[in-house]
């Protein structure tokens, strides 16, 4: 089993050939904080372990992909602010992006995603 921490990685998606940034929140600090307080984001933030997100406070629309632990992805949905999200009990990982960016990048269900660390 792998252990998460929080930090900055690279998200490959198959048949894209260019990653996607990508920040980790696996600590208790960075899942609570999440998107909130943001106008927008460049790449994707992935909260670790998470089965469900809400868009309590938030300013913008986003897409929310539910990963089991292989990383492979079980739904992608479209959420707007204010909304209460489904749990999903397969549902290991949460990817949270602006609207319209999984689709752009192929992000769907039954995918592998992989995940490189960068290290900064």
């Amino acid at each position: 089993m792998r252990t998460w921490q929080d930090g900055t990685a690279e998200l490959t998606v198959p048949g894209r050939d260019i990653p996607v940034g990508l920040r980790i929140a696996a600590s208790y600090r960075a899942r609570t904080r999440g998107l909130l307080g943001r106008d927008g984001i460049d790449g994707a933030l992935m909260l670790t372990p998470c089965t469900s997100v809400h868009t309590f406070r938030m300013r913008f629309t986003i897409d929310v992909a539910y990963l089991d632990r292989e990383l492979r992805v079980l739904d992608v949905v479209t959420m707007k602010p204010g909304r209460l999200g489904m749990v999903r009990v397969r549902a290991r990982h949460v990817l949270e992006a602006e609207t319209g960016a999984m689709a752009r990048w192929g992000v769907r269900p039954g995918v592998r995603l992989g995940i490189r660390p960068t290290g900064a």
